[in-house]
C-alpha cells in the first residue's frame, strides 16, 4: 500500500521525528511511504533519503501560499496515485485536502499535533488555516491528534467529532534506553564527574517551551544546590542568542548552565541526565518526555496538554509560568537519594513500554490506512455492483 505524507517542513521537530520514525519502523512488506515537504530541505530530509525513502520538496516559502507549490503536489499526487495522503500539520493539511481534490485521491488523513486552545503564538495566517480547517474537517477520513487534550481543543475549535481520533506518540525504545556508556561518555564531554547531579531541558527556542522559566527556576536551585548542572539543547540555545544568555547572565548561571545547540544525538544526552525538565506553557504530548522516561531518568512537567496523563506518578507535575514551583520540584529530587531516584526513574521506563512505545502508534496508524483503503475498495465495488439505471426510465 503506498503511503504519501505531507508534511509543513522536515528540520528536527517533533511532528517531523515523528514523521521520520513512523516511516522507518513501518512494515515494509506491507506499506510503501513516499514524503512531501512543503518547504525546502531539512535535516530530517537528507536522512529519510539516506534510509531510501523518496522525498520531494515544494519549494514554497514558510507562511507564503504558492499557486506553483499546488501545481507542483498536484502532479506528484498524480503520478503516484497514493492509496492515502497523510496530511501533517495544519498548511499541509489545508494544502493536502485540496490537492487530493484536484487530483482524484479520495483518501486523506490529518494529523494535529497542537493543543494551544488560545492559539497564543500563532500568526494571523495561521490562525485562519486553523479556521478554515475546522470548516473543511468533515472531508478527510479521519483526522488524528496526538492527545486527548488536542482532541479536546480541536473539537472545541469546531473541528468533526465523528472523525477524531488519538494516536499518542510513540518512543523507539532501541533508541531511548538506560545507557552507562552514553552517560559516562557525555560527562566526560562535559568534564562532569559521575555523580554531579545534571539536569536538562531540550527545546527549541520558541516563546511556548518557555526557558525563562526554566533558567529562573535553575538560578533558585542554583543558590542552594551550587553543584547542579544544567544542560540545554535544541535549535537557537547557543550563546550567540542574546536574550537566551541575558537570562543565564541575570540568573548568574553562566558556570553551570551548557547550551549545546540543535542536535542529534538526543538518546546519548537524555541518558545521561538525572532529571528532565519541560517548562513549556503549551503542549500537546511533547516527545521528550516520553524520551526521557524511557531512559529511565524521572521528568518534572508542567501541567500543559497531555504531560499529567503522560508522567502518571514517576514524576513530578508543576503549574506552568511558575519557576518558584519548578525549582521546588527540582529541590525534592534532588534531595531524594539516587537509589531512590533511579527507582522513579525505572518506574517512569516501565509505564513507557507499557503505554507509549513507537511500535504501538506505528500499529495504530498502519491500522487507519488498511482501513481507509478498506473503506475505498468497499465503495468501489458498491459501485460496480450498482444496477445501471435504463435510459428510458429517465425520460
Amino acid at each position: 500500500m503506498l503511503i504519501v505524507h505531507l508534511i509543513t517542513g522536515l528540520q528536527p521537530n517533533g511532528a517531523e521525528n515523528q514523521l521520520q520514525q513512523l516511516v522507518l519502523a513501518s512494515d515494509n512488506r506491507r506499506f510503501r511511504h513516499v514524503v512531501i515537504s512543503l518547504l525546502e530541505g531539512g535535516q530530517i530530509a537528507s536522512e529519510l533519503k539516506a534510509a531510501g525513502i523518496e522525498v520531494y520538496s515544494l519549494g514554497m516559502k514558510g507562511g507564503s501560499p504558492s499557486p506553483v507549490g499546488m501545481v507542483r503536489l498536484i502532479r506528484l499526487l498524480r503520478r503516484y496515485k497514493p492509496e492515502v495522503l497523510h496530511c501533517w500539520l495544519y498548511h499541509a493539511c489545508l494544502m493536502g485536502l485540496l490537492g487530493a481534490q484536484w487530483s482524484s485521491i479520495s483518501r486523506v488523513i490529518w494529523g494535529l499535533r497542537s493543543a494551544n486552545a488560545g492559539l497564543r503564538g500563532y500568526s494571523l495566517s495561521t490562525r485562519a488555516v486553523v479556521r478554515l480547517c475546522a470548516k473543511l474537517s468533515t472531508l478527510p477520513d479521519a483526522v488524528v491528534a496526538n492527545s486527548q487534550t488536542s482532541r479536546t481543543v480541536h473539537q472545541n475549535w469546531g473541528y468533526d467529532r465523528a472523525r477524531m481520533r488519538v494516536i499518542p506518540n510513540g518512543v523507539d525504545i532501541q533508541l531511548f534506553f538506560p545507557d552507562p556508556e552514553a552517560r559516562k561518555a557525555v560527562r566526560e564531554e562535559l568534564g562532569l564527574g559521575r555523580d554531579t547531579v545534571l539536569i536538562g531541558l531540550f527545546a527549541r527556542y520558541s516563546p511556548m517551551k518557555d526557558h525563562e522559566t526554566f533558567l529562573r527556576a535553575a538560578g533558585l536551585v542554583h543558590v542552594r544546590y551550587p553543584d547542579v548542572r544544567f544542560l540545554m539543547a535544541g535549535e537557537r540555545i547557543t550563546a550567540d542568542n542574546e536574550p537566551l544568555s541575558r537570562l543565564v547572565r541575570e540568573n548568574a548561571l553562566q558556570r553551570v548552565v551548557y547550551l549545546l545547540g540543535p542536535r542529534r544525538d538526543l538518546p546519548r544526552l537524555t541518558a545521561a541526565l538525572e532529571i528532565l525538565c519541560l517548562s513549556s506553557w503549551s503542549e500537546s504530548f511533547p516527545n521528550v518526555v516520553v524520551e526521557a522516561m524511557a531512559c529511565a531518568v524521572p521528568c518534572i512537567v508542567t501541567d500543559v496538554g497531555d504531560t499529567r496523563l503522560i508522567v502518571g506518578d514517576t514524576g513530578r507535575v508543576v503549574p506552568s509560568r511558575d519557576p518558584v514551583a519548578l525549582a521546588e520540584a527540582i529541590g525534592v529530587l534532588i534531595a531524594m537519594d539516587a537509589a531512590e531516584r533511579e527507582a522513579l526513574g525505572q518506574k517512569a521506563r516501565e509505564r513507557v513500554l507499557a503505554q507509549f512505545t513507537l511500535q504501538k502508534t506505528v500499529s495504530a496508524y498502519e491500522n487507519i490506512y488498511e482501513e481507509s483503503s478498506r473503506k475505498c475498495s468497499t465503495e468501489a465495488e458498491s459501485m460496480v455492483a450498482r444496477p445501471k439505471v435504463p435510459a428510458s426510465s429517465l425520460k
